[in-house]
């Protein structure tokens, strides 16, 4: 049987985005609160930069692997218990790696917590589109956005304080332990699917809808998006720590991790944009809040430490608000099987954070930070270029035309 949209303002939808808020809260967390550690990892296991990022490259890598999967699996056994258990997986290896003895194991569990970890998003924008009112599938997606930018933003500043006072291993361990909370608050708030039904399994079901995907006018476009701007945002994050902590900055590694509660402005930003996306359409937000990101990057080539900070402001504010609209999007315009749409779309997002953040560590040390901007800066007109071409590709339905 099949019931009724869940609306902005009721309870269910209320309890759906608490669960939701939790649920990307952990993911981010655990998944980024290595990236400020990876000075201290240079250091303590005599590291190059580009080694250094292996410890959250190979995190996004194995998740990016894990999502198609993912998606597969939760069409046979249902949305809530596979996103509850990533949940809980991701906080018991977390726990697990502040005890690693060395480099090569925390890389092992770091690795093993991206595969088991990608329940979560690769299921999360599938159950929202399954039970939420098109008319408020901005503000959800939004808000789940929202609680993703703040567990981004908490993880790193709470792994920079704890291992500037302690170590990263009482660091890690405390991400763990919140995320023991986040996933009991999670299956405790989250309401049943009631929309779901399962679908065709197999290779051949997944090949099938790789097609239906991969060959739409609008949707490849909006994957590629997803590999170009989070490869953008983490090669950001990974790198202007290194520059910071040098001279002539020569910040704390704590103070450099408090930049990271410029995510709350992607909590602003990815609700505002779904908002702003659901009454002017999403074809008319999308570049400019792309373009905001950009401008953002340029700033950070001064050398003037409030100038970085405005430009890492900007740019966090249009990453979010961008992430928002085209996810948000791609739960719109997809076809059955819409799991596996964004699933794909997640692939790319996290492939594209370990293929560009991989690439940056040797810009970095070959060309500095400058060598890091000119990458992202020709990476962003790139995605700017193909939210252009967005806005004239025809809607598929009157839901998705709807502005």
């Amino acid at each position: 049987m099949q019931h009724s949209p869940i609306v902005a303002d009721t309870p269910d939808f209320k309890r759906i985005n608490r669960a939701m808020a939790f649920g990307g809260f952990s993911t981010f967390a655990l998944l980024y609160c290595v990236q400020p550690l990876m000075p201290l990892l240079a250091r303590d296991f005599d590291l190059t930069p580009a080694q250094s990022s292996l410890v959250l490259s190979l995190s996004t890598g194995t998740l990016a692997v894990a999502l198609l999967a993912s998606s597969v699996i939760s069409d046979r056994f249902g949305r809530k218990p596979i996103m509850a258990a990533s949940m809980l997986s991701g906080a018991v290896l977390t726990l697990a790696a502040a005890f690693a003895r060395d480099y090569a194991q925390l890389l092992a569990l770091r690795a093993l917590l991206g595969l088991l970890i990608a329940g979560m998003p690769a299921v999360a924008m599938a159950y929202l589109s399954e039970e939420i009112d098109g008319r408020s599938l901005g503000l959800a997606m939004g808000t789940y956005i929202g609680g993703s930018a703040f567990g981004g933003m908490l993880g790193r500043v709470i792994a920079s304080f704890i291992s500037d006072f302690y170590s990263w291993r009482v660091a890690l361990a405390a991400m763990g332990l919140a995320g023991l909370y986040a996933a009991f608050e999670f299956w405790r708030s989250l309401p049943a699917s009631r929309n779901f039904r399962p679908g065709a399994r197999g290779m051949g079901a997944l090949l099938g809808g790789l097609r239906t995907h991969l060959f739409d006018a609008g949707l490849p476009l909006l994957f590629s998006l997803a590999f170009l701007l989070m490869g953008a945002m983490v090669s950001m994050y990974n790198y202007i720590g290194y520059r910071l902590l040098a001279p002539p900055f020569s910040m704390r590694q704590s103070a450099v991790g408090a930049l990271s509660v410029l995510y709350l402005l992607g909590i602003f930003s990815s609700v505002w944009a779904g908002r702003l996306a659901d009454r002017l359409g999403r074809r008319n937000v999308l570049w400019m809040v792309m373009s905001v990101m950009l401008a953002g990057l340029l700033l950070t080539l001064f050398d003037n430490l409030w100038m970085i900070v405005a430009g890492m402001g900007l740019f966090t504010f249009g990453f979010f608000a961008s992430h928002s609209v085209a996810s948000s999007w791609v739960g719109r315009r997809a076809q059955a099987p819409q799991a596996l749409a964004s699933a794909i779309y997640l692939f790319l997002y996290y492939l594209g954070s370990s293929v560009v953040g991989w690439i940056s560590g040797y810009l970095w040390s070959h060309g500095g930070w400058p060598g890091v901007v000119a990458l992202l800066s020709a990476v962003l007109v790139v995605a700017l270029l193909l939210a252009l071409r967005l806005r004239s590709v025809p809607p598929l339905n009157p839901q998705e035309a709807r502005p």
